[in-house]
């Protein structure tokens, strides 16, 4: 696969479907890869997109370029290092599809970058517009593995056994049987990278401010607080069964959107839509990213 140096990161991403296509950014979560995106992005391509799908900062094959960079993860500096990657690319406008941690920062380059992303969606992970609020206790008690992360117990343990915390919330937060054995471990080893866990820490930590934000992406994280809505298109798919955001958790969703917007729910669905149901996924994007076709 490609990879892309960039002052701060040597990324590896995917590039598939015609370079003259209308660009769509593909962005993976947490505890997840850039290959849960092949799928749809094999279908986007086919329809004449071109899908470009990185291993964001921590994952897979992109390392970053010094020791001295910050192992850093919040969500505006995942865009930041998306836009890094697209202007190495030369690539202008662009829509942007993002999936738990990609969810996330695709709204950040969306309020980030309003003049260059036409269209969003967002996959299983609520928009943080408007700044975090301290979940009810339904929801925090959803959100454990947050708090645990915070604290020095829990740092060592996931520290210790990466695989097996991950394995957790992969479970957990969709039903039964919904992956393989060979699928979470070839997932899996993404999450070997030397920088993972650090990573890992950081962005669930600065989201509650139990760390700072990386000082490089500051002027973005308040931005996103500042902003209490978007107007562009914008796609929402809601697993059913997510067991991590169910719709009881994202029923204010629509109220942060002020142009097009569909919420989309998937019956049966659980956090991973682009890997449980990536045909239905494939064919609603392709439907938003090229909405006049």
């Amino acid at each position: 696969m490609p990879m892309l140096t960039t002052p701060d990161l040597e990324i590896d991403y995917a590039d598939d479907g015609p370079r003259d296509g209308p660009v769509v950014l593909l962005l993976h979560g947490w505890p997840d890869d850039r290959l849960s995106w092949a799928p749809v992005a094999a279908a986007l391509a086919g329809a004449g997109l071109r899908a470009i799908t990185p291993s964001l900062r921590g994952f897979g094959a992109t390392r970053f370029t010094s020791a001295e960079v910050a192992r850093t993860g919040n969500s505006a500096m995942l865009a930041i290092d998306a836009i890094a990657l697209l202007d190495g690319l030369g690539i202008g406008r662009f829509s942007v599809a993002g999936h738990d941690w990609g969810s996330n920062a695709a709204e950040a380059l969306a309020v980030g970058w309003p003049d260059r992303v036409m269209r969003l969606a967002m996959l299983a992970t609520p928009p943080r517009l408007g700044g975090m609020v301290t979940p009810p206790f339904e929801q925090t008690q959803r959100q454990w593995y947050h708090w645990f992360m915070a604290t020095k117990r829990g740092a060592a343990a996931v520290r210790a056994d990466r695989r097996g915390f991950a394995r957790l919330h992969w479970v957990n937060w969709s039903p039964p049987g919904w992956f393989d054995e060979a699928t979470f471990e070839r997932t899996a080893r993404a999450w070997d990278h030397p920088d993972w866990v650090d990573v890992t820490l950081h962005s669930y930590r600065a989201r509650w401010d139990e760390a700072e934000p990386d000082p490089k992406s500051r002027w973005l994280e308040d931005r996103v607080r500042a902003t209490p809505q978007l107007a562009l298109p914008t796609l929402y798919f809601q697993g059913e069964v997510d067991g991590i955001n169910p719709p009881s958790a994202t029923r204010a969703v629509p109220t942060r959107f002020s142009g097009e917007f569909e919420m989309v729910t998937l019956p049966g669905v659980g956090h991973f839509p682009q890997r449980e149901a990536p045909a239905e996924v494939g064919a609603r994007l392709l439907r938003h990213f090229l909405p006049t076709a």
